[in-house]
């Protein structure tokens, strides 16, 4: 985390005080921005590591302005902060760009726990195989493996375990998914991806019902978890 710098954009002194002593705790750099201009000022120009973003800013708020550091092309991890707690604020945050958010009031630890998460997987090459638990995702040869022996997956199945897995840890919507998996296909609704989502856990879950890996987010979507993740690995060759 050495050099790391976190972008806070919160226009509660309070708060924006508070975030900025806790991850100065953890060793991280932090700039912070008062107002939806002035941050997205700071995320343009100075393209810190990571950012976090309130949704009610003053000036621009968080939704334009993830939507206008996606539009320049940038991918640093953006972890969004809302009071409002709606599942249609989260969706709609989400779909802009951002990879997580937490509703107020949140745990300050746990806000750190994520940014970590976040910046720990930016910081890892990208590979072509995917390590977790027992399973190994090869990419190249769009195989998963279980202790050597291959797992059988369906077209879809197989791209909904990929896209979940280089996210791993972001919050994806079924909208997103979608489009991931699905395209434009207009005959295909988000139920498709809840089906899908339930065939794919009976293929890699111990008990699908109470699933390690594919979380659900009630009334958003799902994130690949399980806190036993081992992250990337170069594949050999």
């Amino acid at each position: 985390m050495a050099g790391e710098t976190i972008l806070i954009v919160e226009d509660e002194p309070a708060m924006r005080r508070g975030l900025k002593d806790n991850f100065e705790q953890a060793g991280y750099r932090v700039a912070l921005a008062a107002d939806g201009e002035a941050g997205l000022r700071a995320a343009v120009e100075s393209r810190p590591d990571l950012v976090v973003l309130d949704i009610m800013l003053p000036k621009v708020n968080g939704y334009e302005i993830c939507r206008l550091i996606r539009g320049q092309g940038l991918t640093m991890p953006i972890v969004m902060l809302t009071a409002k707690g709606e599942e249609s604020d989260i969706v709609l945050g989400l779909n802009l760009g951002a990879d997580d958010y937490l509703t107020k009031p949140f745990s300050v630890r746990e806000l750190l726990a994520r940014c970590e998460a976040h910046l720990r997987r930016a910081r890892e090459p990208a590979g072509k195989r995917y390590v977790f638990g027992a399973f190994e995702l090869d990419v190249a040869s769009r195989r998963l493996l279980r202790e050597g022996e291959a797992v059988e997956l369906t077209p879809k199945e197989y791209a909904l375990l990929e896209l979940l897995v280089r996210r791993a840890g972001r919050a994806l919507t079924r909208d997103e998914i979608l489009r991931q998996v699905w395209g434009y296909n207009v005959f295909v609704t988000g139920r498709s991806v809840d089906r899908c989502v339930n065939t794919l856990r009976k293929k890699i879950e111990d008990d699908p019902a109470r699933p390690r890996w594919v979380v659900t987010l009630r009334e958003v979507g799902y994130r690949f978890d399980g806190g036993n993740w081992t992250g990337v690995n170069q594949a050999k060759g």
